[in-house]
């Protein structure tokens, strides 16, 4: 083929559509205003979502899904 070996494994993943994702964390974030990253990924498992805590957060914080502070 003309390539390196290495250069054939290290080829860049394609980063997944995460929209369905966001549209069921912003439906739980909707229902329970004071829901964490926690207790948003516990309601995703029960939805059937596998998705590791990380993503939770990183995707709440980017589409400021963050719970309100109760006082």
């Amino acid at each position: 083929m003309g390539l390196a070996r290495s250069t054939y494994y290290d080829a860049p993943t394609r980063a997944g559509d995460d929209t369905a994702l966001v549209e069921a964390m912003a439906a739980v974030c909707d229902a329970f205003e004071a829901y964490g990253w926690r207790r948003v990924q516990a309601a995703l498992r029960q939805q059937g979502w596998g998705v590791n805590h990380k993503k939770v957060r990183r995707l709440m914080r980017a589409h400021d899904l963050q719970p309100r502070v109760r006082r």
